[in-house]
């Protein structure tokens, strides 16, 4: 079997390019041109870039075995997420790899603006000491605001706290409560800027947030209000800040990202108030190897078909914990169990997870049961990114059902929907030695264990049928691996085959010929 092609069209770790290579084929691209670069995409299945690498939708169109896109890092603004969301293509990133660089990085700078380091360091090596000149102002006692009460904007709460600092916070999405374990009290933006001393921006750069620090924002701040940025550029506006500090409102700031990068030119350049570096939030060599090793697991993860927690362009709802995980992959297979026995899909598919386990799971399992069965049915590259899409597309309305509790199994996964006027239930769970296994299959209890080639037969409950069925296997030469019998609502009963091989169409119509067979369907599960 032939592995599968990552391109790396930047700079990563060893370590990570070793793990990458352990497991599929590298494509080292790093510093080729852009026409080069398409050309190599061609035949792959992943790609790993940083943020220089502009992936839009022409990058992605050249790719159309294309499955993951890696951002080793936090930020995906190179990545038009739209285009590769259209073409099913998961963007993963490295969420956690740079959070202690930047928050470091955030009280350097924050610490440089206060003690007005950067220009004493360049007023000595000029030549003069002026000591008077720079008088700084303490971090202890005074208060912090912190735009942003993330990942990052935590780890600067609990460093300013060992400063002293009093800490105050702006985030609609963080509850009181986790406020208060870190010390901060959560207020209003306004109320942020009116008390803070300083000021400190952790938020993603979105439509709502760019320029969430404007002219009007720097008017009602605190008199005397330093503001620190190592987020996103275009957060803030630079030239209201610049004249906002050259103007007294604002002590200075201290700046590493920019609403244009690369740049040598911002209003905020030529003021001796303000501190900047280039973009330094992430450069650190700790931060570079976690994200390159972060980034690739992630994309091995992905291309062996996980639902991966780094995913930025799939909503998974909360995240999947390991007891969840071989429930969400046995979701994909009754998925393509339900439309291979219903010969279709229903208008309506009811996904339902019962058990503690997995309830939290539900948008997942949900997903992952999409993604199997869209696969019967179209001919489009089917993932967990583009699966909604296409139940859209192919008429299916997919619900959700989330349940505490279970009947006879500790947790069970069920799918039901209506297809050609027939009812049709597929439901099965995962149990300690025997993997997922068949739970019912449109009311009839039978415990068997799901495998690549099935046989699925309908049934009188008379004698003789399933000795008729094995006789003709055994005479087609194909080898029964297990088998389990199930009695439904109606007295009939069903039966669940796995052979070592796919039977021929000719003997599974000849199956259907049989007396006493009411249906028999062949499965197949790649």
């Amino acid at each position: 079997m032939n592995r599968p092609t990552v391109v790396v069209a930047e700079t990563i770790a060893d370590a990570a390019i070793d793990l990458l290579r352990d497991v599929v084929d590298v494509d080292l691209a790093i510093h080729v041109d852009r026409a080069t670069l398409l050309r190599r995409m061609a035949g792959a299945e992943g790609l790993i870039v940083r943020s220089a690498t502009a992936v839009d939708a022409e990058l992605v169109a050249a790719a159309p075995k294309l499955r993951v896109i890696g951002r080793a890092g936090i930020g995906v603004d190179n990545i038009d997420l739209e285009a590769a969301t259209a073409a099913g293509v998961l963007v993963v990133n490295a969420p956690e790899a740079n959070t202690v660089s930047a928050a470091e990085h955030t009280l350097a700078l924050l610490l440089a603006q206060a003690r007005n380091v950067a220009a004493a360091d360049a007023s000595l090596r000029n030549g003069a000491w002026e000591r008077t000149r720079f008088q700084g102002v303490e971090l202890h006692g005074k208060t912090l605001g912190i735009l942003g009460l993330g990942r990052i904007g935590t780890l600067v709460a609990q460093r300013a706290s060992a400063f002293g600092m009093r800490i105050i916070a702006y985030d609609p999405f963080v509850s009181d409560e986790r406020a208060k374990r870190l010390g901060a009290r959560l207020t209003s933006l306004e109320e942020v800027m009116a008390e803070a001393d300083f000021v400190t921006i952790h938020l993603p750069r979105t439509p709502d947030t760019e320029g969430v620090i404007d002219a009007e924002v720097l008017a009602r701040a605190k008199p005397g209000m330093r503001i620190v940025n190592v987020a996103r550029g275009g957060l803030v506006d630079e030239e209201a800040l610049a004249q906002a500090i050259t103007g007294g409102r604002v002590a200075g700031a201290a700046f590493d990202v920019f609403a244009e990068e690369p740049t040598t030119e911002s209003p905020l350049f030529g003021l001796p108030a303000v501190v900047v570096t280039p973009h330094l939030g992430a450069s650190t060599q700790e931060a570079q190897d976690k994200a390159g090793l972060a980034v690739a697991q992630a994309m091995l993860g992905a291309l062996d078909g996980e639902i991966v927690a780094e995913a930025v362009n799939l909503d998974l709802g909360p995240r999947v914990s390991d007891e969840a995980r071989p429930y969400v992959e046995l979701a994909q297979r009754l998925g393509r169990i339900f439309a291979s026995f219903s010969y279709g899909l229903p208008a309506g598919l009811t996904v339902a997870a019962h058990g503690r386990d997995i309830a939290d799971a539900i948008r997942a399992i949900s997903l992952s049961a999409m993604k199997g069965a869209l696969g019967v049915v179209t001919g489009h590259n089917v993932s967990y990114v583009n699966a909604p899409t296409l139940a859209a597309r192919h008429g299916m309305e997919v619900h959700e059902e989330a349940h505490s509790d279970a009947v006879d199994y500790r947790s069970v996964v069920r799918l039901t929907g209506r297809v050609g006027g027939t009812d049709r239930t597929v439901a099965g769970s995962v149990m300690a030695h025997r993997g997922p296994v068949l739970v019912e299959v449109d009311g009839y209890e039978i415990e068997f264990p799901i495998a690549a080639h099935m046989l699925l037969i309908r049934n009188a409950d008379t004698p003789g049928v399933i000795g008729r069925v094995g006789t003709a296997l055994g005479d087609a030469g194909v080898n029964i691996a297990d088998m389990a019998v199930g009695r439904g609502p109606d007295h009939g009963a069903m039966m669940g085959i796995s052979v070592d091989e796919p039977p021929s169409d000719g003997l599974v119509g000849h199956l259907r010929g049989l007396d006493g067979i009411l249906a028999a369907r062949y499965i197949h599960l790649p």
